[in-house]
């Protein structure tokens, strides 16, 4: 680990991001705080600048509150209007007012910041950060978690109207990876994608949004008594968002396979296995995806959602946990895999990104299915309830791979490594 700044040259770093979980709110990602927190102890003063609108509840905050205060690192609230859904002409509207109340808050200090780091997307909020970085010769560093235009087209994909529609989401992408110092990725194809757009080469890192393996497993701890599971019950388990881009559908579908088949599920138990799969979360196709257990007569159970403690338990008292992505996603290595691995259970993965399908494969801790093939999924979870052997191996490899690449207290080092070698 490298050598700490001394108290008289400390630079102040500008984390922005328009996500975060802060305080003791209970939903959202703490990848960005986890982030501001071991910037701080390492010997930099750090501005965690996000906005007043959280993004998870769909509600403003109460920036007065006591529990944004008197924190290690300085908590900057930039308004904006909110919206109420994830992709609507509201959130873009809004995050267009953030990232112009952004430019005049950074306007408001200058000489302030030494370097900013900032995620992409909003694009427009990145955007802004780039070009002040730039105007004023400070390094500009973007976290890159999402791929904006292309995960968009996932919804609305209509030959050129969505071209049209689109476009500014590309310009500002196009601004904000040719006028960066270095890219911090989620995976190797987010950190790689600054290249498309730029010819001079640039400082990466892969950093995965990973977890707290620590709060994860007392959290697990916490919550164990208050899960009851049957011995006779094999539980797959998904947690996370029901929207467009995550294939509940064809696990419901496969679970109902699995439920009709007359070849029994779990043939080295000591007795008969029943599936159940647990669906943790909450988003706009629940209704519908209620529906459709509700006609299939799937075995498969809607628990809404959990905080985080209690998902932390759930997944480890599962049997496997599930990554399900229809085929046209463009997520590469989703936030909820560091929490699935973390649960030393085997991993279904459906997503088609070339680079977590590898990587499934080479670290052997679970299976690759075809998408949206119900058949192929059901044969996979049929073959792991049938051998509790290999359930345990993989889990196993799983675990140790949550360890050593997800667990954020050790792999944000990499990134504290890069602003510091850019400053």
């Amino acid at each position: 680990m490298n050598t700490q700044i001394t108290q008289t040259t400390k630079p102040r770093i500008a984390v922005v991001t328009m996500g975060v979980k802060l305080g003791d709110e209970v939903r959202g990602y703490t990848r960005f705080r986890a982030l501001s927190e071991l910037l701080v102890n390492q010997g930099f003063e750090v501005d965690l600048i996000t906005s007043s609108f959280q993004h998870w509840d769909k509600a403003h905050r109460d920036t007065t509150r006591a529990c944004y205060q008197n924190l290690p690192y300085k908590i900057v609230f930039i308004d904006e209007p909110g919206y109420q859904k994830n992709l609507d002409l509201a959130r873009i509207r809004s995050h267009k007012q953030a990232a112009k109340n952004l430019r005049a808050y950074f306007e408001a200090h200058p000489g302030r910041y030494q370097l900013i780091y900032a995620e992409i997307p909003p694009n427009d909020v990145a955007r802004v950060c780039a070009e002040y970085a730039h105007e004023h010769g400070l390094p500009f560093v973007a976290d890159v978690n999402d791929l904006w235009p292309e995960a968009m087209r996932m919804v609305v994909n209509i030959p050129v109207i969505s071209d049209i529609a689109f476009y500014p989401f590309a310009r500002d992408a196009h601004v904000v990876y040719q006028l960066l110092s270095g890219a911090v990725g989620t995976s190797e194809e987010y950190a790689a994608r600054p290249a498309l757009d730029r010819q001079e080469p640039y400082p990466r890192a892969v950093v995965y949004v990973g977890n707290n393996l620590a709060t994860f497993d007392a959290g697990a701890q916490a919550y164990a008594d208050e899960i009851t599971k049957p011995a006779d019950e094999f539980w797959v388990t998904y947690a996370g968002t029901l929207g467009a881009s995550y294939d509940l559908a064809t696990l419901i579908r496969a679970a109902a396979l699995i439920e009709q088949s007359d070849a029994p599920l779990g043939r080295h138990a000591d007795t008969p296995l029943r599936l159940r799969v647990k669906i943790l979360g909450d988003g706009p196709d629940r209704e519908s995806l209620e529906a459709l257990t509700k006609e299939l007569d799937a075995p498969v159970d809607f628990l809404g959602y959990q905080d985080y403690d209690h998902m932390a338990a759930y997944l480890c008292a599962s049997d496997a946990t599930i990554n399900s992505l229809v085929a046209s996603a463009v997520q590469s290595i989703v936030t909820k895999i560091g929490d699935y691995l973390a649960s030393g259970h085997p991993l279904i993965n459906t997503g088609s990104s070339p680079e977590f399908r590898a990587k499934v494969t080479s670290d052997g801790f679970g299976f690759n299915v075809e998408a949206e093939n119900p058949e192929a999924l059901a044969a996979i979870i049929e073959e792991l309830a049938n051998n509790p052997s290999m359930c345990k191996i993989m889990g196993t490899k799983g675990r140790r791979i949550a360890e050593t690449e997800f667990d954020q207290a050790h792999s944000y080092q990499k990134i504290v490594d890069l602003l510091r070698n850019l400053l």
